[in-house]
């Protein structure tokens, strides 16, 4: 019993729990909370309320607590995994800590030692700590590595491990150790800094690596030009691609698995140039389709018209927008929603970004002849509930997914328009006829990314009535704009940090209906869109403008006015 903490001890001793309980449960806990309540039976709040009475230490409530207020020079990756505790905030020379166990003492002098504060610990519900820990490292790049995963991360853990070893052992052979070690720590960076794309760059003079953060491409790095071919080499080999190869394009894939719990996908795609081979590598984030329908940034009205289109069992359903613009998670969350044992579900996609466990997904391959008309014309033989397809490109595909939509299935996919009522008339130019596409689309959502401003640095703005009406905002509303300027600082990329979503929904009404049946045009139906009270991305986008969220100029960015 020397080895348990004091608060294990302490249940121990008033018999609520026995060794033969913890010896038994030990191997299932992720911490001594969770042991706690697997021995004893009580919930993870209950045993919060114990440790307030037991050992006089305040109780604090996380469920509303932000956990992008908490300083980025707070975050230790290793020590919040490892004692499964949340910095919360600093206050002079003190350090506020929420613990789940409030007797772990080597945890809270690891963190003094760490920060130089003085740790002042108040006790929270260890199922709500755990989550507060997920968002943490969501909210600050999504896929935070601690340094031990790191070490792993270096030995690159991938898919075909015995063929790549003989390539990794080829090119330590070759003295390039330094090479692979400094791709490592390049992608650790991206994954840190939350990128959701890094560009390998080779010119004439110059090379560079540039990440894309929060929709914005930033330079990070320039090695010497004379390694660009060995960094294309390194980087082909870890997504098996064919290295002898330059004149062609190639796609490949990297899956690097990190920890027990954790893998990451990176989409890889090598394009020949007149100075070497540019390389992009996408970072797909499967915990992206995760995080909620509340988190991606819909008005109220706008979310509830999104799940009545979702509990429908029939219909359409549309996303649209360029690329970059979070069509695949907006997709992947409903479908996230939709997943019940009761649901068959299939989806076809180019690629595969999201892998989502209970949905049948699909990869397209032309070169197999299975394409998107192809893969839906199967999906309509096995007995499909709902059908995503990744994009309607062509009349075919369109009119398969349309006949689905008519014929009791719920179908999803997505369009390249830049609004709502674009999307029926490009279904339109495409030659679908219009009874068809007033009969079988029940929902239309366009939307764009706008960047979040750092809540730690963003500062007041203010502007004159007759500018903020040009900008577009409503005379009724002028009184009540908070609009805020980004400046920068250490917990943040120029002013941002993160991105919310701005929408355009539109649901199809009989109105709406009426004025397809009768061949209207895409302006004739933001009309009446705009006067059955769909606002329009515009609207959406200064709205989220006026409560603070993002500013002025980022909305003038991501849409027109």
């Amino acid at each position: 019993m020397e080895n348990h903490s004091p608060l294990l001890r302490k249940f121990i001793t008033l018999g609520r729990v026995t060794p033969e309980q913890v010896k038994s449960k030990q191997r299932d806990a992720h911490s001594t909370a969770e042991l706690i309540c697997l021995c004893s039976g009580i919930s993870s709040a209950e045993l919060a309320e114990q440790c307030l009475d037991l050992f006089r230490i305040p109780l604090f409530d996380l469920n509303e607590f932000d956990v992008t207020q908490v300083p980025d020079s707070l975050i230790n990756d290793k020590l919040i995994r490892k004692h499964h505790v949340l910095p919360l905030h600093k206050k002079g020379r003190k350090l506020y800590i929420a613990a789940s166990d409030p007797t772990d003492y080597g945890a809270f002098e690891n963190f003094e030692f760490s920060t130089g504060l003085q740790c002042d610990v108040v006790v929270v519900d260890h199922k709500v700590l755990e989550k507060k820990i997920e968002q943490l490292f969501d909210s600050s790049g999504g896929l935070a590595l601690s340094e031990d995963e790191f070490k792993e991360f270096g030995n690159l853990d991938i898919e075909d491990e015995q063929s790549q070893q003989k390539s990794d052992d080829k090119e330590k052979d070759n003295d390039d150790a330094p090479i692979i070690v400094y791709i490592n720590k390049i992608l650790m960076d991206a994954i840190k800094k939350g990128a959701s794309d890094l560009h390998f760059e080779p010119y004439e003079h110059k090379y560079r690596v540039r990440f894309r953060i929060d929709g914005i491409l930033h330079e990070m790095a320039s090695p010497p030009t004379a390694l660009s071919t060995r960094l294309a080499a390194r980087i082909k080999v870890m997504s098996r691609l064919d290295i002898s190869e330059k004149r062609k394009p190639q796609d490949g894939r990297i899956k690097l698995k990190i920890s027990e719990r954790k893998s990451i996908d990176f989409r890889v795609s090598s394009m020949p140039t007149i100075w070497g081979e540019k390389i992009v590598m996408r970072i797909l984030d499967s915990s992206s389709a995760m995080i909620g329908i509340d988190a991606l940034g819909y008005e109220p009205e706008q979310k509830q018209m999104y799940l009545d289109a979702l509990d429908q069992p029939q219909g359409m359903i549309l996303v649209t927008g360029p690329t970059g613009s979070g069509k695949t998670v907006s997709l992947y969350t409903g479908l996230n929603i939709l997943n019940k044992p009761e649901r068959n579900i299939s989806t076809a996609e180019d690629p595969v970004e999201i892998n989502l466990e209970g949905i049948n997904q699909v990869q397209i391959n032309p070169k197999a002849d299975m394409t998107f008309a192809n893969a839906l014309k199967a999906f309509l033989r096995q007995d499909p509930d709902v059908i995503m397809v990744g994009e309607v490109r062509d009349l075919e595909t369109a009119e398969i997914a349309i006949k689905a939509a008519q014929t009791g299935h719920l179908v999803m996919s997505t369009l390249h328009t830049n609004s709502a009522p674009e999307t029926l008339t490009r279904l339109l130019n495409m030659g679908v006829p219009a009874y068809n596409v007033a009969s079988s689309v029940n929902l239309i959502i366009a939307q764009r990314l706008a960047r979040r401003l750092c809540n730690h640095c963003k500062a007041p703005e203010t502007l004159p009535k007759d500018e903020l009406l040009k900008q577009g905002f409503a005379v009724e509303h002028l009184d009540d704009i908070s609009l805020y300027t980004p400046q920068g600082c250490e917990h943040c990329t120029d002013g941002y940090k993160g991105r919310v979503g701005i929408y355009e929904i539109v649901k199809i009404t009989p109105e709406i209906s009426e004025l397809i049946m009768s061949g209207g045009n895409s302006q004739e139906i933001a009309k009446i869109a705009n006067k059955l009270g769909f606002a329009n991305l515009r609207t959406s986008g200064l709205k989220k403008a006026a409560s603070g969220m993002t500013s002025l100029s980022e909305i003038n960015r991501v849409t027109s006015y």
